[in-house]
């Protein structure tokens, strides 16, 4: 049976485009699963959200997302695409967060040339580390994963800070250095998006679709036609359940109750289902003190 890092090296070689919706916990990652999707992203941002309830400014540690990466994983079979913002420090950190990740059961690793902290990549105020330093970084994460099919993303800020000519001068070094998939943050025009492809066919390119961010929002078949390869809504879901709750308590603060808005949520047993209640009752029995003796016996 195929790995699901060998399932995602695989289709990151074909053409079709591989959409990977933002998850910021287990949760959300199985409705993500149930819906269909053949990979989810996992947030840095949207983590940052809801651990810290701050924005994404480079407070969460290696471990915290590490962590998540976790529980994301063992929630659903999906490859699962993650942010590791800058890797955490020098090449030495990163080759330990790779280990961490893939341990974790990560598909594809992300690292940003970004300095520590970082910034979210729609934001303004970024400083970037030299290119040559993020080669190594990325160097370093090959040389330290154990899976071959285990994915480097190399992702490049330079467009806000350096323009766009460094940015994609910074995009072929890191795929020389060995990066298996590229990501070119925040370009501004869907000609500049275009270019991007055309510069580097030979190397997969993602899209970063922010609502309310620098980049134009495009669906992802006009994304697949540009020739991106991977496209991801990383906050959209933290987007969504922010005005949702908002709402709900906006609500609930002048009504009083919540029985005049079932039309608006999942009830109890909905929300149980979704979250396979019934497979986890069926396992307990299975596995309930004695059955099994009394199987083996019979």
């Amino acid at each position: 049976m195929m790995t699901r890092n060998a399932q995602f090296r695989k289709r990151l070689a074909e053409k079709r485009i591989i959409v990977a919706p933002g998850a910021y916990d287990a949760m959300c990652a199985k409705i993500i699963e149930k819906q269909g999707f053949e990979a989810l992203y996992m947030s840095g941002a949207g983590l940052s959200y809801s651990l810290l309830g701050k924005p994404d400014i480079g407070l969460l540690t290696q471990t915290e997302m590490a962590a998540r990466a976790a529980y994301l994983s063992e929630a659903v079979e999906l490859p699962i695409i993650a942010d590791a913002d800058t890797g955490f420090g020098n090449a030495l950190n990163v080759a330990r967060t790779v280990k961490e990740y893939e341990r974790a059961g990560v598909s594809c690793i992300q690292l940003e040339d970004q300095v520590m902290p970082k910034r979210c990549g729609h934001m303004s105020g970024k400083a970037l580390i030299s290119a040559a330093e993020m080669c190594a970084k990325i160097r370093a994460a090959c040389d330290a994963r154990q899976d071959e099919d285990f994915c480097i993303m190399a992702r490049t800020d330079a467009i806000a800070v350096e323009g766009y000519d460094r940015a994609l001068e910074r995009a072929f070094a890191y795929r020389e250095a060995g990066a298996d998939l590229l990501f070119v943050e925040a370009p501004r025009t869907e000609e500049m998006m275009r270019s991007l492809c055309a510069a580097l066919p030979d190397c997969p390119m993602l899209a970063n679709m922010v609502e309310g961010g620098r980049t134009p929002l495009f669906s992802a078949s006009e994304l697949e036609d540009m020739g991106f390869r991977v496209v991801i809504f990383p906050g959209a879901a933290s987007r969504v359940i922010a005005f949702a709750v908002n709402a709900l308590m906006e609500h609930l603060r002048e009504k009083g109750g919540t029985a005049d808005y079932l039309d608006r949520m999942y009830d109890f047993g909905r929300l149980n289902e979704i979250l396979e209640l019934e497979a986890i009752r069926r396992w307990e029995q299975a596995h309930a003190e004695g059955e099994n003796t009394l199987a083996h016996r019979g």
